[in-house]
């Protein structure tokens, strides 16, 4: 016997609500079906008891852009997954970022330094230049009437000009530290020096030599004088021993040195007029007596510093 069918108005509240329940079931599965026929959709639970229709999550089925469905709980954490990646990679980069710019500044750093120690030259000590092309006090021995003259012959004749062209060097202006008067109490010389050694500047006494260093300070005094002709000042330089004294002045003091050594020379050795890291003097004449054909130079070294 076919039950009577009740209208809406005879049904309770349970009732319509199951009712409508079930609609929504019916018209859910048609599209789920409609989504597996054409291809959008999965099955995600087979099997499952029905669930009441207060508990069914609309969004649980999620359309791709391909047109495929999937679940949004399996997209989470895929999301989340892909999110920490990208947070590892933008912190890797950044770190790296870092690093190459430190050491960009490191590499700065060397770069500034080594062009630094390259411009930075050591402080140093102007050397005064041997201007000789022979070593002074050069002449001719003295004929019987007592004529000389400056010995031309010994100086290289490719070198003449240059030995004009230091002849007229300008004599320094006087002051207070240049030599003034030379004592060797052992050959009982006392003699005035004056600035330059050429051919005039010898007739007045000991000249020293042009750029050579002040007495008692670092460098090296080169004094020179004849020894046969005006005045015979340094005749007997080859009498002087290892430890006799000489006494250099100025206008403000008085300086010792003592001899160290005497040595024969060729006229054309004036690296014995070269500068001397410690205070210094050279003496200078013609040798032997009368013949005038090399140089005697007598080393002293400064004794009261």
């Amino acid at each position: 016997m076919r039950r009577k069918r009740k209208s809406p108005e005879d049904l309770s509240i349970a009732e319509l609500r199951h009712l409508l329940m079930e609609k929504r079931r019916g018209a859910r599965k048609e599209r789920l079906e409609h989504f597996r026929r054409t291809g959008r959709a999965l099955r995600l639970a087979p099997n499952l008891p029905p669930t009441p229709l207060e508990d069914l999550d609309v969004h649980s089925v999620v359309e791709t852009p391909e047109g495929e469905a999937a679940p949004a709980s399996a997209e989470r954490p895929r999301r989340r997954w892909m999110d920490r990646l990208l947070l590892v990679v933008e912190v890797l980069a950044v770190v790296g970022l870092l690093a190459v710019v430190l050491n960009g500044m490191g590499i700065l750093r060397d770069l500034n330094r080594e062009v630094a120690a390259a411009l930075e030259q050591p402080t140093i000590t102007p050397t005064p230049l041997v201007m000789a092309v022979v070593l002074p006090s050069g002449h001719t021995p003295p004929d019987a009437k007592g004529n000389t003259r400056p010995n031309e012959a010994e100086i290289p004749e490719h070198l003449r000009p240059m030995v004009q062209s230091l002849a007229d060097l300008p004599l320094p202006t006087p002051g207070p530290e240049q030599a003034i008067r030379l004592q060797i109490p052992a050959l009982d010389i006392d003699a005035p020096i004056v600035q330059g050694d050429g051919w005039e500047q010898l007739k007045k006494g000991v000249g020293q030599h042009i750029g050579s260093s002040p007495p008692g300070q670092v460098g090296n005094v080169v004094l020179s004088a004849h020894n046969d002709v005006y005045g015979e000042i340094f005749r007997y330089l080859d009498k002087l021993k290892a430890g006799d004294q000489i006494f250099l002045y100025t206008q403000q003091r008085q300086y010792v040195y003592t001899i160290t050594r005497t040595q024969i020379v060729e006229p054309t050795q004036v690296e014995v007029m070269a500068a001397t890291s410690d205070p210094t003097v050279t003496l200078i004449s013609c040798y032997p007596y009368l013949i005038d054909k090399q140089r005697i130079v007598v080393f002293a070294k400064l004794q009261n510093p």
